[in-house]
């Protein structure tokens, strides 16, 4: 690196060479009831006077940026700025509130304790804002309350909260068609997106906001980046350098892809440069040593029935988790929940945070973490980018159980939904110290190697019989004429499940020849694994998930294959769909994981 090199020159630099050293997970801080991720500026990095504050969007758009938050914090930590995200109060590792009486301000004051929060941590007196849609709304809203402020980038803001409201409504119908939802299962009657319920008080205050016209100027220095023919984004831009700021504008590339689906979700990574370049170059460096911050172990927050501490684990410290406690006795195994796809470990519509503080409220502790490359865990280096149906993700789960074994939690229990229980499943296999696992909705039990992921993922196949209600609703049929499902990948995969079948009805001297019987029988030897260690192993699924084809390939048509392993049990949830939304499917699934940890003592020692 250079005396004259750029901002830019000087965290690409940095990013080539920690792309040779494992970095580890933020560090997770809790404060005003919420958990925050705290990234230090990197060692050998020209250090700013100026850090970072992350305000996220809300909902489905959280779940789907997350990954974005963390890339963007490793470079602007390359860049030697500092960062701080966090949970709004009620959302993802945060406690929960029981009123919301003051609205959208509870969230607002939240983002201002954050701001001191990270001035405290990184011993900088200047701070810089980034938001996300309602985020971004957030940081201008806040940022005149705050002093020495560089800087306010907004990326696609919620400009008109009434309009928002709309298209929110419009985005979770779609949602819900994707899934499979029907009309009854639907949350209708609140704001509401994936599951997920905005509180009522704060949805009123949204439905308020109007900032094209905003009176204060957020920041001298604004970055806005628009969405792509949002007239809305256009013209905030032109009534803020109206009001006297250097606004520079970038398109967001990329952000239908980034904000389509959590499990498919591309990174933007022309958008991310831009905003670490402007950041770079907005930022004011550091005439003096900067001050440095002593690392305490974060104070747990506490609920009702639970503790909740937010820690970092694994060789380098790579993996972020939370531990949630029971303020009781504990009773039972320790849960170790396993993410699914790249949602983070807070779950599909915050449900395995909820099934945590469930299980604490009976006696039952938990573990719930990002594996690598998903959420809020750096990647692996060596490993490859595309990480889930794959073995590398069972040395986290052994990172997880050697730091149950320090903590004298180490009677385990495996849990997971989609990827989450295929994992489980084949980390159960893999490792002894798992003594029973509840796993839900697996989309097979060993992977097909000819597969793509990226293909399973994103063309979310369905099972026949899933398919077969769909073709004789109305919905499919006016989804059909407006262009909204896509033909030619349903036939296909329809044609690969009936090649399946198929393949599973041939005499035996023609099916060993066959890729079907390897799996098959690979899929055999696992259960027989389990088997002979007498690991209760349970599985449940949604009536017409995708997964019991490959369950009905595998174990025949009824279960009949069962017979010979007499630790296997099975649930067949009805109405649910894959991510299993409904409430009442939710509480099936978190009775049969309570009832698996409380079981785990009485299992018998392996012959």
């Amino acid at each position: 690196m250079t005396a004259h090199s750029t901002p830019l020159e000087q965290h690409q630099t940095t990013a080539r060479q920690s792309a040779t050293k494992q970095l580890s997970a933020a560090l997770p801080v809790t404060f005003a009831d919420t958990v925050g991720l705290y990234s230090a500026a990197a060692p050998g990095s020209a250090p700013h006077d100026s850090a970072v504050l992350f305000l996220s969007p809300w909902g489905f758009e959280e779940m789907c940026t997350r990954k974005l938050w963390r890339d963007l914090a490793e470079r602007l930590a390359a860049a030697g700025v500092a960062s701080l995200r966090f949970d709004y109060p009620g959302t993802g590792d945060a406690l929960d509130r029981t009123e919301f009486a003051d609205g959208l301000a509870i969230w607002e004051r939240a983002a201002l304790v954050a701001a001191e929060e990270l001035r405290r941590l990184s011993g900088t007196s200047r701070l810089i804002l980034i938001g996300h849609g309602l985020g971004a709304t957030l940081a201008a809203l806040v940022a005149p309350q705050l002093k020495a402020l560089d800087g306010v980038a907004l990326m696609a803001p919620v400009v008109n909260g009434r309009m928002y409201l709309r298209e929110l409504a419009a985005w979770s119908k779609m949602v819900d068609e994707g899934l499979g939802l029907r009309d009854d299962q639907r949350i209708t009657d609140h704001v509401a997106i994936a599951g997920l319920v905005m509180p009522d008080e704060v949805a009123a205050h949204v439905k308020k906001l109007n900032i094209e016209a905003i009176p204060h100027l957020p920041a001298r220095r604004i970055l806005m980046v628009e969405r792509p023919a949002r007239d809305k984004d256009i013209a905030l831009s032109a009534h803020l350098t109206a009001l006297g700021a250097e606004v520079t504008r970038q398109p967001y590339l990329g952000y239908d892809d980034l904000v389509s689906n959590p499990t498919i979700a591309t990174q933007p990574l022309t958008v991310a440069g831009q905003v670490v370049d402007w950041v770079a170059d907005v930022a004011v460096p550091l005439a003096h040593k900067s001050r440095q911050v002593a690392v305490s172990t974060p104070e747990p927050l506490e609920g009702p029935d639970f503790v909740e501490t937010p820690l970092r684990f694994g060789a380098d410290e790579r993996l972020f988790g939370i531990l949630c406690q029971p303020r009781g006795e504990r009773r039972g195994a320790t849960v170790v929940y396993l993410g699914t796809a790249y949602d983070r470990q807070a779950g599909w519509a915050r449900t395995v945070t909820e099934t945590a503080r469930y299980l604490a409220s009976n006696g039952v502790a938990s573990l719930r973490f990002d594996a690598a490359n998903v959420g809020d865990s750096p990647p692996v280096i060596g490993a490859p980018e595309q990480v889930l149906f794959s073995d590398h993700q069972i040395d986290d789960v052994r990172a997880a159980f050697d730091l149950l074994d320090g903590m004298a939690l180490g009677l385990a229990v495996l849990a997971g939904r989609c990827s989450g229980a295929y994992l489980a499943f084949r980390s159960a296999a893999a490792d002894e110290r798992c003594k029973a696992a509840v796993v839900i909705n697996p989309f097979t039990f060993v992977w097909d190697k000819d597969e793509v992921v990226d293909d399973a993922l994103r063309y979310n196949a369905r099972s026949l019989e899933d398919y077969s209600r769909r073709m004789v609703s109305m919905d499919t049929l006016r989804r059909l004429r407006a262009g909204r499902i896509n033909v030619r990948h349903a036939t296909a995969n329809i044609a690969k499940q009936l090649a399946r079948r198929v393949a599973g009805s041939m005499p035996t001297t023609f099916a060993s020849l066959s890729k079907y019987a390897r799996l098959k029988e690979a899929t055999y030897s696992a259960f027989r694994r389990l088997s002979q260690r007498h690991m209760p192993l349970t599985l449940i699924y949604s009536s017409t998930d995708i997964g019991l084809d490959r369950f009905r390939f595998y174990l025949g048509r009824k279960g009949e294959g069962l017979k010979r392993y007499g630790n296997v049990s099975v649930e067949i949830i009805p109405d649910a769909d894959h991510n299993i939304t409904p409430a009442a499917a939710r509480m099936i699934v978190r009775k049969h994981i309570l009832a698996a940890a409380l079981k785990a003592n009485e299992i018998p020692p392996t012959l």
